[in-house]
């Protein structure tokens, strides 16, 4: 696997290289499902292309919470009409909350799809913009098709049923106020899975919004023999195995229906408070 992030400078050189990294803007808004599109299409990095949270990293809405995982078929689609293959470097980024659509994007690309070379740009279009980079406007030829079949690592995540009888720790993502159920400004039940702990997706960025060091990171996160990410929909928890990752630590396996999920079931516990 390569290193998870890359800076600006290191992408800028690689773009300039003989195997330029296929490039894909990440970036999306809650509620509005054309918003990262229409964002892309007015300024985006030269020669990206844009991956939809809900379209392409993400099935409908449903049982299986607010951002399921599309299922393999239609993650194959989407890869192989992106033109991706293991043998081509791939760069994600966006420009929201420390890379959160990125990050989603890396996990099943690496982690469950298995490419060998997927890194989000640390600090998004902000760091791009602020290396003294420019943006492009409007649409590109579409990539040429491959005909890439990943094999899926199903073991890098867990259903709903398992976690009652798993030994794993689970690490929630949401803010603080979100697991302890004094606000829930998205889903209809306020809590947390019992058992979990809470590690707020905003404590792996400096200040600056870009990821800390690695040593800082192993410093802070969560530490147990096992560990199961999740957040609100699947989506935030990447972030956190995204920081076990550039802390060096093994990765947590990925809850992805996470509490959108959880709470539709009303025979399943819920825990408030720390």
């Amino acid at each position: 696997m390569s290193a998870p992030l890359t800076t600006a400078y290191e992408l800028a050189e690689a773009l300039d290289s003989r195997l330029p990294p296929r490039l894909l803007d990440c970036r999306a808004r809650l509620g509005d499902a054309d918003a990262g599109h229409t964002l892309w299409w007015e300024a985006h990095l030269p020669g990206s292309v844009h991956l939809d949270l809900d379209r392409d990293l993400a099935g409908p809405p449903g049982k299986g919470g607010r951002h399921p995982l599309p299922t393999r078929e239609a993650f194959t689609a989407t890869l192989q009409r992106l033109g991706l293959t293991p043998e081509v470097p791939v760069v994600l980024y966006d420009d929201m909350g420390g890379q959160l659509a990125a990050a989603r994007a890396w996990w099943m690309l690496s982690c469950w799809a298995g490419h060998p070379d997927v890194s989000v740009l640390d600090g998004g279009i902000k760091a791009w913009l602020g290396s003294g980079e420019e943006l492009a406007e409007g649409d590109r030829a579409a990539p040429e098709p491959s005909r890439w079949v990943p094999a899926f690592h199903d073991e890098q995540w867990v259903e709903a049923e398992q976690l009652p009888s798993s030994q794993a720790l689970l690490v929630d993502a949401r803010s603080g106020e979100r697991f302890r159920g004094e606000a829930e400004p998205i889903d209809p039940v306020a809590g947390h899975i019992p058992g979990a702990v809470s590690r707020p997706s905003a404590d792996n960025l400096t200040a600056y919004g870009r990821f800390k060091p690695a040593t800082q990171l192993d410093a802070g996160l969560p530490e147990a023999e096992e560990v199961i990410a999740y957040c609100g929909s699947g989506v935030t928890a990447c972030h956190t195995i995204l920081a076990y990752a550039v802390a060096g630590r093994p990765l947590p396996r990925l809850y992805p229906g996470s509490w959108s999920e959880w709470i539709r079931d009303p025979a399943r516990p819920v825990a408030q408070g720390d």
